[in-house]
C-alpha cells in the first residue's frame, strides 16, 4: 500500500508511454516502417488530443531538445570528412537550389493569399530541410550508407544541417530581432573556430583523443567521456552564440576522424535512441487531430507540392553529379520529406512571431505527416523504379532474341 500511495505519476506515465512504444513499433516493424512514426503516435495519443495523459510538455519538450543533439552528434559521427570535401558541389549546390527554389515556390503561393515577405521565407525554409533521423535510418535499413547514392545523400543531409544555422539567423533577422555587433562578432569567431577545426581535421585525416587508451576498458569513464565529447561540444558552440545542435555535430566529426574512440558510438546508442524518442514523442503531444481534419485538404495539396517538389530537385541535382537516374530518383524519394529540424525553425518563427498560432499548427502538422508518408513514398518509387527496370531487361532481351 505505501508503494501504491506514494506512487510518482512520472513512473505511470515512463510505463505508459514504454508500452505504447512497443505495441505501436511491433506494428510497424510488420510493415517495414521507421519507429519514428510510432513516435510521433504516441505523443499523440498521449497529449491533450488523445488521452490526455500528459498536461505539463515542457519537460518532454527539455528532453527531446537534447535528443536533437544527440542525433547531430551521431550524424557527425556517420561523416567522414575527406570524403564529404570530395562531394561539396553535390552537398552545396543542391542544399542551395533546394532553399531557394522552396523559398521561390513559397513566395508565389504565398502572394495569392497575401501571406507577408517573412512568413513565406519561413515556410520556405521549413519545406527545404529533409529529415537526416529518417534517412539515415532508411539508408542503414537499406544497406546503402556506403553506396554512391547512399554518400551522396548523406553529403546533402550534412549541408542541411550546416545550413541551418545561418537561416535561423535569417529568421531572427525578419522577426525583427536585432543582433547587436558584438553578437555577430561572436558568432562570426565561432564559425571560423569550426571551420579551423574542420580544416585540421582534413589535413590530418586522422587524430587521437587524449585520455582515449586509458579509458578502453573502463565502462563508467566512457559513458561520461562520451556525454563531454557530445555535449561540450554543444556547450561551446553555445557560447559563441551559435546552435548547440551544431556544436554537437563538429563534435561528431571530430570523433569519427578519432579511430581509436570507436566505444563511443556503443556507449551513447541508448541515449541516443531515449531522447531521440522523446523529441519525436513531443512533435506528437502538439499535434491536433482536429486541426488536421478541418485542414485536411490543404495539407494535402501541400504535401503534394512539397513531395513532387523535393522529389523533383534532389533527383536531378544528383543525376547532374554522376548518380544513373535510378540512383537519382532514389535519392530524390528519400530526400522529399521535411525534416526534424524544421521543427526548431517553426518553433522559432512563432517566438518572434513571424507565423501565428495557425501557421504554426499548419507547419507542425504537415512536417508530422511528411515524416509519416515517408517510407510509403519511397517504397512506391522503388517498386516504379523496379518495374521500370524489368521492362527495360525484358525490351532488351526480345531486341536481342
Amino acid at each position: 500500500m505505501f508503494l501504491v500511495s506514494t506512487l510518482d505519476p512520472i513512473i505511470i506515465l515512463i510505463s505508459v508511454l514504454a508500452v505504447l512504444v512497443i505495441l505501436i513499433s511491433l506494428v510497424l516493424r510488420k510493415f517495414n516502417q521507421t519507429y519514428i512514426i510510432g513516435y510521433i503516435f504516441v505523443g499523440i495519443l498521449l497529449g491533450k488530443h488523445g488521452f490526455e495523459i500528459v498536461k505539463e510538455t515542457d519537460s518532454i519538450h527539455l528532453l527531446g531538445e537534447l535528443g536533437v543533439i544527440l542525433l547531430l552528434f551521431f550524424i557527425g559521427m556517420e561523416i567522414n570528412l575527406v570524403d564529404f570535401i570530395k562531394r561539396w558541389k553535390v552537398a552545396v549546390l543542391g542544399t542551395l537550389s533546394q532553399i531557394v527554389l522552396s523559398v521561390v515556390c513559397v513566395l508565389i503561393i504565398g502572394y495569392n493569399y497575401d501571406w507577408t515577405f517573412a512568413r513565406s521565407v519561413v515556410l520556405g525554409f521549413v519545406i527545404a530541410l529533409s529529415s537526416s533521423a529518417v534517412v539515415i535510418k532508411l539508408l542503414q535499413d537499406k544497406n546503402l550508407i556506403n553506396t554512391r547514392v547512399g554518400k551522396n545523400v548523406l553529403s546533402i543531409l550534412l549541408a542541411q544541417d550546416v545550413a541551418l544555422v545561418p537561416l535561423l539567423i535569417i529568421i531572427s533577422q525578419l522577426g525583427g530581432q536585432a543582433t547587436s555587433t558584438d553578437n555577430i562578432i561572436l558568432m562570426v569567431s565561432g564559425a571560423v573556430l569550426i571551420i579551423v577545426t574542420l580544416i585540421y581535421i582534413y589535413r590530418k585525416k586522422e587524430i587521437s583523443l587524449p585520455f582515449s587508451k586509458k579509458i578502453e576498458r573502463d565502462h563508467e569513464l566512457q559513458v561520461f567521456m562520451a556525454i563531454f565529447l557530445c555535449f561540450g561540444g554543444a556547450l561551446a558552440t553555445l557560447v559563441f552564440g551559435l546552435s548547440a545542435a551544431l556544436g554537437a555535430f563538429v563534435g561528431g566529426i571530430i570523433i569519427n576522424a578519432a579511430k581509436e574512440a570507436d566505444w563511443i558510438h556503443d556507449t551513447l546508442h541508448s541515449f541516443r535512441v531515449l531522447f531521440v524518442s522523446f523529441f519525436f514523442i513531443s512533435v506528437g503531444l502538439q499535434i491536433d487531430l482536429n486541426f488536421i481534419y478541418v485542414n485536411l485538404w490543404s495539407l494535402t495539396s501541400t504535401i503534394l507540392i512539397v513531395y513532387l517538389t523535393n522529389h523533383f530537385l534532389n533527383a536531378l541535382v544528383l543525376k547532374i553529379f554522376s548518380c544513373t537516374w535510378r540512383e537519382a530518383l532514389l535519392g530524390g524519394a528519400l530526400l522529399s520529406q521535411i525534416g526534424e529540424l524544421s521543427f526548431l525553425l517553426s518553433s522559432t518563427a512563432l517566438t518572434l512571431g513571424i507565423i501565428g498560432n495557425f501557421g504554426y499548427n499548419f507547419t507542425i502538422s504537415l512536417i508530422s505527416l511528411t515524416l509519416i508518408i515517408s517510407p510509403l513514398w519511397i517504397g512506391i518509387t522503388e517498386k516504379l523504379i523496379d518495374v521500370y527496370k524489368k521492362k527495360t531487361v525484358n525490351k532488351l532481351k526480345g531486341i536481342v532474341n
